[in-house]
């Protein structure tokens, strides 16, 4: 009976509709809100701003790859800017891309029983994160079909393109770059040098048609040599390791079949490309310094393709690793559906305050570190640093001690000054509250606040001020 049911299940329409079907499922929660994360309000705000002719890297601002703003920008482009459903389709849309990439690896390797599973239980794993991880739309999720194509190319010999790949999955955020280890050893392996060379030119070219289009120096300062002090972790080790801990043992909570049968059913020597990516990959995420439970979505298609190799070896029964996927699947799906939605709702409310105080296309200020309050607000960014971090060093996990406008994005001052005496933001909002970077600890930005507005209203912790000098 159940070799009839998977006979049925490999026939590709079906395949294919089950894979959909199992990714709408797991996914829906995306769907019920807005932002899950600061991460997707910065990229509307990002894209509604390109949208109206500016330039990345210099009328807004980010230390990530253009690829994903782009992106966001052309669906608005197409649908409109006060619809988010879009994007989330096309987050979707990667879910099941990804899966897909996995298993024509996994058949490849392991026969079409592997392969099947390999996109079904990617498609489960996707979501055993903190829901606010799992369903935003965001880097990590437009980066993996790219990393998984990557690997796939690689292994059927098409290095030029694997490193095509290699790099549209760093254009979609840095760390993706890292599946390069990986291609790189299946090319010496197979073709020698002429395959890592291949590979290395596919991945390189993308690079310098791109660079220039943004100007050479703008680019490799905001994409690669820009962001070292955000990456230091000085004084903050403690609470990085505590957070590493608890995101990578939620991560093996909810895929703990496939890191037994990974470490029961593990070759080295035949599966060193795959154990080599996700080596990689956690060397990625490590680089970081933050551990943001996001990031180790980058580790999913590698341990799903590890996991699948020890079970496809008899590590581990594919019935037990269904039925506990089935189980973290409501798990984490039933954690999505109550999650609190508080701070959404009061940004939301608070948005609504700017647009009764303001007319639009007057400029709003926003002191904080969440940039959905642009995006409901509905005013334009008076400043192309649309989180106080850039101007202050502050990260999640930083000690307080270091965030300072000293340790600032070089430069960043004196454009944020320029930026105000062009843009006169009518309103400021300082949503702060008590973190490190709230205008009294940030010598600069109080004084501008002081001498040009008078606080107007409160929000909770949220303060808006009105400008009162001409």
């Amino acid at each position: 009976m159940l070799r009839r049911v998977l006979r049925v299940l490999l026939r590709p329409p079906v395949t294919a509709l089950l894979l959909v079907s199992v990714a709408v499922a797991t996914h829906l929660p995306s769907f019920l809100r807005a932002f899950w994360n600061p991460d997707e309000g910065f990229l509307a705000t990002q894209a509604r701003i390109l949208g109206a002719g500016a330039d990345l890297y210099s009328g807004v601002v980010d230390r990530k790859p253009p690829l994903l703003p782009y992106l966001y920008a052309a669906v608005f482009g197409i649908f409109g800017d006060d619809r988010l459903w879009p994007v989330k389709v096309l987050a979707l849309g990667a879910h099941v891309l990804t899966a897909v990439l996995l298993l024509l690896l996994a058949r490849r390797r392991y026969g079409p029983t592997a392969g099947l599973a390999a996109g079904l239980l990617y498609l489960v794993a996707s979501t055993g994160l903190s829901p606010p991880d799992a369903h935003a739309a965001n880097f990590e999720v437009f980066m993996l079909p790219a990393t998984a194509a990557a690997v796939l190319l690689a292994d059927r010999g098409r290095y030029g393109a694997a490193g095509v790949a290699v790099a549209v999955a760093a254009l979609t955020k840095q760390s993706g770059g890292a599946v390069l280890i990986p291609v790189l050893w299946l090319a010496w392996r197979t073709a020698g040098r002429g395959g890592v060379s291949r590979a290395l030119v596919g991945t390189a070219l993308p690079f310098l048609a791109i660079a220039p289009l943004f100007g050479v120096g703008r680019f490799l300062f905001w994409v690669v040599t820009g962001s070292g002090g955000y990456l230091s972790l000085e004084g903050g080790w403690l609470r990085a390791l505590a957070r590493a801990s608890v995101n990578l043992g939620i991560v093996v909570a909810a895929s703990l079949p496939l890191v037994w049968a990974a470490l029961r059913g593990r070759r080295l020597r035949a599966d060193a490309d795959l154990w080599l990516w996700l080596a990689a990959s956690f060397i990625a995420i490590s680089a970081g310094t933050r551990f943001f439970g996001h990031y180790f979505l980058q580790l999913l298609p590698a341990l799903v393709m590890v996991g699948v190799a020890g079970i496809a070896r008899g590590a581990l029964r594919w019935r037990t690793a269904a039925v506990y996927a089935l189980l973290s699947a409501c798990v984490f799906s039933w954690l999505a559906l109550n999650w609190p939605e508080s701070r959404l709702r009061h940004i939301q409310e608070v948005g609504r305050a700017v647009r009764a105080e303001t007319h639009p296309g007057e400029h709003v200020l926003i002191w904080g570190m969440n940039p959905a309050l642009y995006y409901y607000s509905e005013r334009p960014p008076a400043t192309r640093f649309l989180t106080a971090g850039f101007l202050t060093n502050f990260s999640g996990g930083r000690p307080e001690k270091l965030v300072t406008e000293e340790l600032a994005v070089r430069g960043a001052w004196d454009q944020f000054a320029a930026d105000l005496t062009r843009t006169r933001p009518e309103l400021v909002i300082d949503d702060s509250g008590q973190a490190a970077y709230r205008p009294d600890r940030i010598p600069k930005f109080d004084e501008f606040l002081r001498e040009n507005y008078k606080e107007e209203s409160r929000s909770g912790h949220v303060v808006i001020y009105r400008r009162i000098t001409p």
